[in-house]
């Protein structure tokens, strides 16, 4: 007969190959139940995300064969628990990625939604806060155009915002509180004070991730909000041109500073290169190559991956059907393998106590 102890003894020598322990020194292993020649466990990941959920799998399964018994049934419930920052939460929110460009007209905005949309996709609950405000483009990019957003009455009897919902997604945008027609002339505290309140007057309820479209540049709205909000990570948006990497660095830089200390999850290059539909082998480098892998090696951050420049992906969001929702467009597949790698940073940087 099989015992707990025996299965709990094999699976201490499977190794979570980014948290560098064992998975029952993690507590990972739960719910293990025993019928005669049938074993079942959960596997507890750090994130529906993981991008190492197939190797840990195959793993336990190696592991119970070569200890206990290859011709056992084993069943494993591959699920997670999200791991949150330490310290404070916000609304119930575990994790708020910041994704920021030190230049506008790189895609941070597309590169924002879709990276939301991947994660949902990976099964964890997710919101996305459209923090730009001098140019949301969240109702846009979602066909949210003149929506509103409701208001709930809190058990304490505060009211607050309810966000959108709209594939899957928690949505809120200063857009949607203000005439897409009229320039407003927002002075420094306007913007600090409406940024708040986005934050903390809004009902996210519980949230894995919650993503946040930041203004170009390294302004007001950034130091409010690194210095005010309990932030998980900060992912760099640039395309490969010098000109766009220059001020990619001073957002990086930023982020580094002593007063704000964010820590980086990696660098996404947009714009990579440019693949005709009809040639879809061919790979054309108009904006130069690679500068992104480099900004990511010269900072000893995470390469996230590469997005190409594809009309197919900006008339997506332009049409309110951001290009991640299709499951057959490839370009989906890179956002998928983008949302893993932050996802996997975030959980190195929770065990490590950051």
């Amino acid at each position: 007969m099989v015992t707990k102890e025996q299965i709990l003894n094999a699976l201490s020598y499977v190794e979570e190959p980014d948290l560098k322990k064992d998975l029952v020194t993690l507590n990972m292993i739960q719910n293990i139940e025993i019928e005669g020649e049938k074993i079942s466990f959960d596997v507890i990941l750090t994130t529906p995300a993981c991008p190492l959920k197939d190797h840990i799998e195959h793993a336990c399964r190696n592991a119970i064969a070569h200890f206990i018994d290859k011709n056992l049934e084993v069943h494993i419930n591959m699920t997670s628990n999200v791991i949150g920052k330490q310290g404070a939460q916000v609304s119930g929110i575990k994790n708020i990625i910041l994704v920021s460009s030190g230049k506008g007209g790189v895609g941070k905005s597309t590169v924002a939604a879709n990276l939301a949309l991947a994660l949902h996709a990976k099964g964890a609950k997710t919101g996305l806060l459209d923090a730009d405000i001098y140019g949301p483009s969240l109702p846009i990019m979602f066909g949210l155009e003149g929506a509103k957003p409701g208001s709930v009455e809190m058990p304490d009897g505060q009211v607050k915002i309810e966000p959108l919902e709209k594939f899957g997604l928690k949505l809120l945008s200063i857009g949607f509180f203000t005439d897409p027609n009229q320039p407003i002339p927002w002075r420094g505290p306007m913007t600090t004070s409406a940024i708040k309140q986005l934050f903390n007057d809004a009902h996210w309820g519980e949230l894995d991730y919650l993503v946040v479209d930041m203004p170009p540049g390294t302004g007001d709205i950034h130091i409010t909000v690194s210095q005010t909000f309990p932030i998980a990570g900060a992912v760099i948006v640039t395309t490969p041109q010098h000109v766009a990497l220059a001020d990619a660095v001073k957002g990086i830089g930023m982020f580094l500073m002593d007063s704000i200390n964010i820590p980086l999850l990696g660098v996404v290059e947009n714009m990579a290169y440019f693949t005709p539909a009809e040639l879809p082998e061919n790979k054309y480098y108009i904006f130069g190559k690679d500068g992104g892998k480099r900004l990511a090696e010269e900072y000893k951050v995470p390469f996230l991956g590469e997005i190409p420049l594809l009309k197919g992906i900006s008339d997506a969001g332009d049409n309110g059907f951001p290009v991640a929702i299709d499951t057959e467009d490839p370009v989906t597949k890179a956002f998928l393998t983008i949302a893993e790698k932050v996802a996997q940073q975030l959980s190195i940087i929770h065990s490590q106590g950051r």
